[in-house]
C-alpha cells in the first residue's frame, strides 16, 4: 500500500521553502499574496512536513536543510 501524497498545499510550501528572499518581510508577504495563509499557520505547516516522511521522498535537500536549522535552534535552547 502506499501512501497518500502530499496535498498541493504542503508541495507549494516547500516549493516556498526553495526560493530565496531578497529582504525582511519579503517571505511573510509572498506566503500571505501566494498562499493565502498567515506565516504563523505556514510555519505550522512546514514544522509538521519536516516530520513527513513523504515531504522527505519528494524534496530530501529541503527538507534535511531545514531539519538541520530546526535541531541547531533548538539545540541553543
Amino acid at each position: 500500500m502506499t501512501a497518500d501524497p502530499l496535498s498541493d498545499q504542503a508541495l507549494a510550501v516547500l516549493a516556498m521553502e526553495r526560493r530565496s528572499w531578497p529582504g525582511p518581510g519579503a517571505k511573510e508577504r509572498a506566503i500571505r499574496e501566494e498562499l493565502d495563509m498567515s506565516p504563523v499557520r505556514y510555519y505550522q505547516l512546514l514544522n509538521a512536513l519536516l516530520d513527513d516522511r513523504r515531504a522527505l521522498a519528494e524534496d530530501p535537500v529541503t527538507v534535511n536543510r531545514l531539519r538541520r536549522v530546526r535541531d541547531a535552534r533548538r539545540g541553543r535552547r
